[in-house]
């Protein structure tokens, strides 16, 4: 997983200003004040910046638990998804606001990992998912959420590798 890749993308679209972000709040909040547009994209922009953070936080934790071998995979699925510059909203055309997509879909994987008996992060995404998924509307987040469960399932033979190596190591 490359997080100066991710860094390298996110500073690239904020290069290119804020107005495609703020555009695009309006058409999804058309009864949005402009200083209620601006903070919408303040909290947007918070949490497009903490995307690296996330991913570095998790692979850490799955390293420190032995689970790196099952979780990498998963990570770099995410990552190669932030990092394409086709997706669902492109940062091609959209700027800041084609990371939203982004941002969505590496939270809804992370929320993915934190199920279980003993979460990953064991992290509150909630809130910041339903904000996100606003910002991207049902039909994109439906199709991320989709993607996030593609991403987790293709995972599911390293999951078997790797149970498979700790057993026959015990």
């Amino acid at each position: 997983m490359n997080l100066d890749d991710v860094h390298a993308v996110i500073a690239s679209a904020k290069s290119r200003g804020r107005g495609n972000l703020d555009r695009f709040i309006q058409r999804r909040l058309p009864e949005a004040s402009r200083s209620q547009v601006e903070e919408t994209g303040d909290v947007a922009m918070e949490i497009i910046e903490s995307i690296p953070i996330f991913l570095a936080r998790a692979e850490q934790e799955a390293e420190s638990r032995g689970l790196h071998p099952v979780v990498a995979p998963i990570l770099e699925q995410a990552t190669g998804y932030f990092l394409s510059p086709v997706d669902v909203i492109p940062e091609m055309t959209h700027g800041l606001a084609g990371l939203l997509d982004d941002a969505y879909l590496v939270l809804r994987i992370l929320e993915h990992l934190d199920r279980g008996p003993r979460p990953l992060l064991d992290w509150d995404l909630k809130e910041p998912l339903e904000f996100l998924g606003r910002l991207v509307g049902k039909e994109v987040s439906k199709q991320l959420d989709l993607y996030s469960i593609q991403f987790v399932q293709a995972a599911e033979g390293h999951f078997s590798r790797f149970w498979d190596a700790v057993a026959a190591e015990a």
